[in-house]
């Protein structure tokens, strides 16, 4: 597996910017590393893999073992970086939701030999990067052929009654979460036959639970094919990191 950090220029965001990128490597000398090889026109699929709210593009790869999990499925991994932004068209700031859904999978496919079909392509992500995967499907489940939250600030509405993040949601949503970002909203208005399948993790001592339980209420009614992973846990890497390995096993990679 080839780890590089990609340092390019945003014309959305009007600046530089950086991701992490995990490259599939067929080798035969490396030890104790099982690498799988691409498909067939030699291109490989793809994981968008997004951080939380203080975390950075480098953040997967220093605390789980993404990596070393990636490598045997033959499975590129993008870790973009977006601040603290909630994955949105700041109000008073960047426009991270353009940048995440329109700029970021252009440059990616200029830069590197992935694939580019639906059944290849998936969204995960952790916290806030919970939330920006599940809105990046709904809004374009064209993409992706599937979709992972984990431990996901997925209601994001109530999220903004929190007097601790007053500030960071008056910059991000102007203190009001818009129909764009509001993902219940999203779902209500989503045709469910075209959207991709769901996985909602969340520890059951997170403080995030109950948006997760309610996400998954209404998901359920509407007919999501939706796998549910509560399990003991809080908010933090150690769960994580055993989380995005059940993740990988469940994506339908087609191999």
């Amino acid at each position: 597996m080839a780890l590089l950090r990609c340092d390019f220029f945003s014309d959305v965001l009007e600046m530089g910017t950086s991701m992490t990128v995990l490259l599939p490597q067929a080798s035969q000398e490396q030890i104790g590393v099982v690498e799988a090889a691409p498909g067939a026109d030699g291109s490989f699929p793809v994981l968008y893999l997004l951080h939380g709210l203080s975390d950075d593009a480098t953040a997967w790869s220093r605390f789980t073992s993404i990596e070393r999990y990636a490598a045997e499925l033959g499975l590129a991994v993008v870790m973009p970086q977006v601040g603290r932004s909630f994955y949105a068209d700041e109000v008073h700031g960047g426009r991270y939701w353009t940048f995440l859904s329109e700029e970021l999978p252009a440059v990616v496919h200029s830069f590197f030999n992935l694939s580019g079909r639906r059944e290849d392509t998936f969204v995960a992500g952790l916290s806030m990067g919970g939330y920006g995967a599940v809105k990046w499907a709904l809004r374009q489940p064209e993409r992706f052929a599937a979709v992972a939250s984990l431990s996901g600030a997925l209601d994001a509405v109530a999220l903004t009654a929190d007097p601790r993040r007053g500030e960071l949601f008056e910059r991000v949503f102007d203190g009001r979460v818009g129909p764009h970002d509001d993902l219940f909203g999203l779902l209500a208005e989503a045709e469910v036959e075209a959207l991709p399948s769901f996985y909602v993790g969340c520890g059951t001592e997170d403080q995030l639970f109950t948006g997760n339980v309610r996400f998954v209420d209404e998901a359920t009614a509407a007919g999501l094919d939706l796998h549910v992973d509560f399990r003991p846990g809080e908010h933090e890497w150690g769960l994580w990191d055993t989380t995005i390995r059940d993740v990988l096993a469940w994506l339908p990679l087609q191999r």
